[in-house]
């Protein structure tokens, strides 16, 4: 006889899935994310490929001189919900695309465990060329890219934004706040005409790191399962 499972069991089950999730070790992009095509209006394909070209035309940026590929972005432009992390690894700068080595792994796992993938959200980085030896942007790159970053989230227009890691946090919210007291709470927040809902979490690559930090980003996940609902997104 096939019992029912109720649904406190399924969330346990996401959440374990979650938190005991075995990452893949080697060091390979993985070849996952065919790019898919989305329909959106002209003007907004019109403006992400200027935006793209900007990026690609600055001028006098140390990270384009070691970089392999540009890392613009991944996912669905119609999408409601954005994430940014930091920037981009070794398999980014091989793929173009944000998160496909194992940080990209754990982020997909981290997705599915509140019903979202890379079609449902749409995905880009603090700076868009991989920094050398994977360091931390410098402040000067930084604010070197924030203005195209910005200019990003305003033509996305997302009701909800993810900064994935304290360099997001810092270059949008800014340096006054950690992220361990930062992350679990909403700020309302205006890039441009986009009015939105930002939570920050942990970076997937330092729960790797940090396995136990997992339970709060757990949280966090719920959080922003409960706000899409709520938008009804």
């Amino acid at each position: 006889m096939i019992k029912k499972i109720n649904t406190k069991t399924i969330k346990l089950i996401k959440f374990y899935n979650f938190i005991n999730y075995n990452l893949i070790y080697n060091n390979k992009a993985i070849n996952r994310y065919k790019k898919d095509v989305f329909e959106i209006s002209g003007d907004k394909a019109k403006k992400l490929e200027k935006l793209k070209k900007s990026i690609s035309d600055i001028k006098n940026c140390e990270l384009k001189k070691s970089a392999t590929n540009i890392v613009f972005a991944d996912g669905n432009p119609k999408a409601k919900i954005m994430l940014i992390g930091e920037g981009p690894g070794s398999n980014e700068d091989q793929e173009g695309l944000p998160f496909v080595g194992r940080a990209g792994a754990l982020l997909d796992k981290m997705l599915a465990s509140i019903d979202l993938d890379r079609k449902k959200v749409y995905i880009t980085n603090v700076v868009n060329y991989r920094p050398p030896k994977n360091r931390r942007p410098t402040e000067e790159e930084i604010d070197k890219y924030l203005p195209y970053l910005k200019k990003h989230i305003e033509i996305i227009n997302p009701e909800i934004l993810v900064l994935l890691g304290s360099t997001a946090l810092n270059a949008l919210i800014g340096n006054e706040v950690v992220i361990s007291k930062a992350r679990g709470q909403w700020i309302e927040k205006q890039f441009g005409e986009c009015k939105t809902s930002v939570i920050v979490t942990f970076h997937p690559a330092f729960l790797m790191r940090q396995p136990a930090q997992k339970k709060m980003a757990w949280i966090d996940l719920k959080m922003i399962r409960e706000k899409k609902s709520k938008l009804k997104i």
